[in-house]
């Protein structure tokens, strides 16, 4: 795997590949304030992909070649990274970073390189008829806005009429994701919606919990990243906020989130797009790849919560490109290919068993009309004595009765304003 930062990239280009390779770029953030979620997504993206190399030939029988470039989860910096790295014969970018991602969705519908940006993003660009290189797979903010609802609902008994929810927030793009989706769902289920923002990074939140304990909500619902999840974490237990009803997005709820806080983080919950066991895949990960010394890390991030969603990332990307290659009858696929075979994806869960990972994410199907899945969540629960993550749930279905009008709404505005004709790309 080859780590290279934005300047870097220019005498590698010049290069060009010696050989024929299936390009993958990593647009990661080893450092900077959101380093310690950025290192382990990273890490098990990379890593999958050299597994694939290492046990079974590349995919479909051409290699698979990581093109990491640092972003620090800068926006500015995250599309200098795009630049740099289109001209290597990129497949499919990454970049977890809404704003980024923002930035991005214009220049890969005109350069014709698919996003995927799984669980993150633009929520609409579900819509594959306006956003035909823009993917969001398995599930985006919306969905997870309304898991997160239905699970309180449930534990409320269906009803969370005069409930008191806060909705802690990043105070960027991301952050500002769910609003929308949670006003339309405090208007169906009765429950009165208070958002709280929190500027980047989020170190200093002593006014905002200052707030929460004067208001006293009945949950709180974060929509965090990096270390604002862990000052919020430990917040929440000065003010002795119940942790059992403050509950994260599945950007909130990985080790480094809660660790600091020691036993007072035990009992905080939060959603995940994925369940985290120890899968079969991990143990051919430390022979093929680790231990051959080869991995993209030290190894001791293997089977942690961002670890395994990046792995998912890369599995996803591996199936996709296996897809174009069927589709299209060659193995040496390019981006177009490429965005036809995230197109007509299928994860069943005899595939996902097949790959060493058997119920690692929900079923679900890639259409022209749907880029995002099926939407499904699940909840999770700290235990701290344990040092582990319990699932509480299992996949709960979002209310497509709320989202999907707003979907169609927001994606028919950005084509309106984009001239877009919203209609299926020709393969």
């Amino acid at each position: 795997m080859t780590r290279l930062t934005t300047l870097a990239l220019g005498a590698a280009l010049a290069a060009g590949p010696a050989l024929a390779d299936l390009v993958f770029p990593d647009l990661s953030y080893r450092t900077g304030p959101y380093a310690a979620g950025g290192i382990p997504f990273s890490d098990g993206y990379q890593d999958y992909f050299a597994l694939v190399n290492a046990r079974d030939g590349g995919i479909g029988g051409v290699p698979a070649r990581v093109v990491e470039c640092e972003t620090a989860y800068n926006t500015e910096k995250g599309v200098e990274c795009y630049e740099a790295t289109k001209g290597e014969g990129a497949l499919v970018y990454q970049p977890l970073s809404t704003g980024i991602t923002y930035q991005l969705i214009p220049k890969v519908q005109a350069d014709g390189i698919p996003l995927h940006t799984m669980g993150y993003g633009r929520t609409s660009a579900a819509n594959g008829e306006v956003f035909s290189h823009v993917f969001n797979y398995p599930a985006n903010y919306w969905d997870a806005a309304s898991v997160a609802i239905s699970y309180l609902s449930g534990e409320n008994g269906g009803d969370l009429t005069g409930k008191k929810i806060t909705l802690l927030y990043h105070n960027s793009a991301y952050g500002k994701e769910p609003i929308r989706t949670l006003e339309e769902l405090a208007a169906k289920h009765g429950y009165e919606l208070t958002t709280i923002a929190v500027d980047h990074p989020g170190q200093e939140q002593g006014s905002q919990w200052l707030r929460i304990r004067r208001e006293r909500p009945d949950y709180v619902i974060m929509w965090g990243w990096g270390v604002m999840n862990q000052v919020a974490i430990q917040e929440a237990a000065n003010i002795r906020f119940p942790m059992e009803n403050f509950i994260g997005n599945w950007w909130a709820g990985a080790e480094h989130d809660v660790t600091p806080a020691g036993a007072a983080a035990n009992g905080y919950k939060s959603l995940n797009m994925n369940r985290v066991v120890d899968y079969p895949v991990f143990d051919d990960i430390r022979t093929y790849v680790v231990e051959a010394g080869n991995a993209a890390g030290d190894g001791s991030n293997v089977g942690s919560v961002l670890y395994t969603r990046g792995m998912y990332a890369a599995m996803l990307a591996v199936e996709a490109a296996k897809t174009a290659q069927e589709i299209h009858g060659v193995a040496d696929i390019d981006a177009g290919m490429m965005r036809d075979g995230m197109e007509a994806l299928e994860m069943t869960a005899a595939k996902m068993e097949a790959l060493g990972m058997p119920g690692i994410g929900p079923e679900f199907s890639v259409t022209c009309q749907n880029h995002g899945g099926s939407g499904l969540g699940l909840v999770q629960q700290w235990d701290a004595a344990a040092g582990t993550w319990t699932p509480l749930t299992d996949f709960i279905a979002p209310d497509d009765a709320v989202i999907d009008p707003l979907i169609a709404a927001d994606s028919e505005a950005f084509a309106a304003e984009n001239g877009i004709t919203p209609g299926c790309a020709e393969s």
